[in-house]
């Protein structure tokens, strides 16, 4: 009986992870509105994927690269497809934490915090050392 508790109460928590998870997965525009990131659920915590770019070519209409990468190794992938969100895991309130940013851009990573608004508007917080040290980008879903 007492085992049949466990895994009920184990079920029911794992349940309204994953419907937690369900309101923010999809396809989000960031604040620039220069690419989609597609945010997924990956063994109960979130990832996001880079879907779409306004401008995914470089000049000489090659696909653009990662070559500010700190690792050598990852320079030459491409920024269309590549996951730049790991691990964000539901706190509570609407809010995923833990998780870590990569920034192609800068080539630079953040820990990072999900906040979602609504249903179509999240918060996405990156930061080093302390949240209150970071900064906050709005998100509106793609679809």
């Amino acid at each position: 009986m007492k085992n049949l508790f466990l895994l009920l109460f184990v079920s029911i928590s794992l349940s309204s992870f994953s419907q937690k998870n369900s309101d923010v997965t999809g396809e989000w525009y960031n604040a620039e509105k220069d690419a989609i990131i597609t945010i997924f659920e990956d063994n109960n915590t979130l990832s996001g994927k880079i879907t779409w770019m306004l401008n995914p070519n470089d000049e000489n209409g090659n696909p653009k690269k990662d070559p500010l990468n700190p690792n050598k190794d990852l320079r030459d992938r491409a920024r269309l497809g590549m996951v730049m969100m790991t691990k964000f895991a539901y706190q509570k309130d609407n809010v995923w934490d833990g998780g870590t940013l990569y920034d192609p851009k800068t080539g630079k990573t953040y820990s990072g915090m999900i906040t979602l608004k609504d249903k179509n508007t999240l918060d996405l917080r990156g930061y080093v050392g302390i949240a209150l040290l970071g900064r906050t980008s709005t998100w509106t879903r793609a679809k």
